[in-house]
C-alpha cells in the first residue's frame, strides 16, 4: 500500500516544494530591496491574507469556485483524484496535460501553506544581512550596493531558508492529510489517516 501511495504524495510534495521556493525566495528578496514601498505593503497584505487561510480551507473554496460543484461557478478543474480514468492509454502529451490539470489546485494549496512564512523569513533575513558590518565594509571599499547584496548578503540570508527544508520534506513524504482528503487524492497522508482510524 505504501509503495502505491508514496509516489502520489512525492509528486505533489516535490512539485509544491520546488514552486514554493521558486516563488517565495525571489518575492522575499524583492520585498527586502523595496522595503517600505507600496509594493512591499501591498505584497505584505496579500501574504498575510493567504497566511490566515488554512490550506485545506483554501482548497475547499477553490473546489467550490472552480470545479463545477455548483451551477453558479466555473467548471475548469476536476473535482478530485490524481489522474483521469484511462490515463495509461493516453499519449504522453495527454498524460502530461491530464496530470497537470489534476495537480494544479492541490499544488496551489501546498504552496499557500508555506508561502507567507518563507517569504517573510527571506525578507527579514536579507534585511538583517544588509545591516551587517561586512556589507558596509564592501561599500566602504568602493563596491556597489548591488555587489554587496548579490555577492555577499544573499548567501548568508538564504541559510535560515535552507534550514526550513526539513519541515517541507515531512510534507513531501507524508503528504498533507487535509489537502488529500479535500481533493480525494489517494496519497500517503490519507493512507496514514485511514490506517489510524
Amino acid at each position: 500500500l505504501i509503495s502505491e501511495r508514496l509516489p502520489v504524495s512525492l509528486t505533489f510534495g516535490i512539485t509544491g516544494f520546488v514552486l514554493t521556493y521558486l516563488i517565495c525566495v525571489p518575492l522575499g528578496i524583492a520585498k527586502a530591496l523595496r522595503n517600505g514601498t507600496t509594493f512591499d505593503l501591498l505584497s505584505s497584505v496579500v501574504v498575510l491574507v493567504l497566511y490566515a487561510i488554512p490550506a485545506f480551507a483554501f482548497g475547499m473554496i477553490l473546489k467550490v469556485l472552480l470545479c463545477g460543484t455548483s451551477d453558479h461557478f466555473l467548471d475548469w478543474f476536476p473535482i478530485g483524484g490524481f489522474r483521469s480514468e484511462g490515463w495509461a492509454q493516453m499519449s504522453t502529451w495527454d498524460q502530461i496535460k491530464d496530470q497537470t490539470h489534476h495537480m494544479f489546485l492541490p499544488v496551489l494549496c501546498y504552496v499557500i501553506g508555506n508561502f507567507a512564512v518563507l517569504t517573510v523569513l527571506m525578507k527579514n533575513s536579507l534585511l538583517d544581512q544588509i545591516s551587517q558590518d561586512y556589507v558596509r565594509t564592501v561599500l566602504a571599499k568602493g563596491g556597489t550596493m548591488k555587489r554587496a547584496i548579490w555577492g555577499h548578503a544573499l548567501r548568508n540570508a538564504v541559510i535560515p531558508i535552507v534550514t526550513g527544508i526539513g519541515g517541507l520534506l515531512t510534507i513531501m513524504f507524508a503528504g498533507s492529510v487535509l489537502i488529500e482528503r479535500v481533493f480525494s487524492i489517494n496519497g500517503f497522508g490519507l493512507l496514514s489517516l485511514d490506517a489510524l482510524i
